[in-house]
């Protein structure tokens, strides 16, 4: 759009989520099905904090960066489902534009963070299974805290980059956005400014902050498996896959389904199932998390087993 043109429009101060607004019958089961979702992803991730922090079998690089991102999912959920599920048992899909950009905001920070973070947690699988001898001395405390903070820090620095080029732009209309939370390419779709700048900003970032750390972590896992292989038997085998298997889960998800979302061609056709894959890294991955760590993990089993056991007898003993 030319610059004069932008100048004789009028500004828009909010934006509105279509969703899964097309699907009207659908909408109080829609309600149900993603708050039992955030319920039990909170509650999950929480409780798995709780482990880590309180039990000292825990105290170990693997389960302080699940700790991390336990911690994460929980944020990550709440920057996207608390509104999308208010907007099915209310029926208002309106967001401020500064609410967008607030939303986006922490989708983007906490959505690089994950890629960096599963990265770290495949680096520690690596030196686990394929370094055995040397895991105890190179993942120790104090390279376990450089890390995770490193992966926080660099998830945070590009994205608030990418805000400050985003706060520039101009919206004013259309104001309808065809998904449920706020994505960085619906959210150009809608500017009347030129985005030339902001799609180099996307490219720049692209490759550290998404191929760099799926780089990594695919390399970690194929020494992992080349490793596991080599070993002779068959219960050694098993063994050694149980202790990465749960993170390869989580990553297969979160990878899987951000690949196909963003590499799908963007045709009309195909809206609806772009939607129904970001459900899944935005959704679904963080649900994921703990039911996969707490059903695959016999540590974390025994744990909530004995936590159960020390909550009923407490109220046996209360009463």
């Amino acid at each position: 759009m030319e610059k004069g043109d932008v100048e004789n429009q009028t500004d828009i101060t909010e934006f509105i989520l279509l969703g899964f607004g097309d699907l009207p019958e659908l909408q109080i089961l829609l309600f149900l099905v993603f708050l039992v979702i955030y319920v039990v992803t909170m509650a999950g991730n929480i409780l798995i904090i709780a482990l880590v922090v309180t039990d000292q079998h825990f105290h170990t690089p693997m389960y302080f960066f699940l700790g991390n991102l336990s911690c994460l999912e929980t944020c990550y959920s709440s920057a996207v489902l608390p509104r999308m599920v208010a907007s099915f048992l209310t029926g208002d899909r309106t967001i401020s534009v500064g609410g967008c950009m607030t939303q986006f905001f922490f989708f983007c920070f906490l959505a690089t963070t994950e890629c960096y973070l599963l990265a770290a947690m495949s680096y520690d699988r690596y030196l686990a299974i394929c370094k055995p001898l040397h895991y105890g001395t190179c993942m120790n405390g104090k390279l376990c805290l450089q890390l995770a903070a490193g992966c926080w820090i660099i998830g945070f620095l590009p994205c608030t980059i990418t805000m400050c080029f985003m706060s520039q732009l101009v919206f004013c209309g259309p104001n309808e956005m065809d998904h449920f939370f706020c994505d960085f390419t619906p959210m150009l779709k809608l500017s009347c400014s030129d985005t030339s700048q902001m799609m180099l900003v996307l490219h720049i970032f692209s490759f550290p902050d998404a191929v760099s750390p799926f780089l990594l972590t695919l390399t970690s896992y194929v020494c992992i498996v080349s490793t596991i292989l080599r070993i002779p038997s068959t219960i050694g085998r098993q063994r050694a896959f149980s202790t990465c298997s749960s993170h390869l889960i989580v990553v297969t998800l979160f990878y899987g389904t951000i690949m196909i979302v963003y590499m799908l061609p963007k045709s009309s056709n195909l809206r609806a199932l772009n939607k129904v894959f970001s459900v899944c890294y935005t959704v679904l991955t963080p649900l994921a998390n703990p039911l996969v760590y707490s059903l695959r993990n016999r540590e974390v089993k025994e744990a909530l087993r004995k936590a159960v056991r020390k909550c009923l007898a407490f109220t046996k003993n209360s009463d």
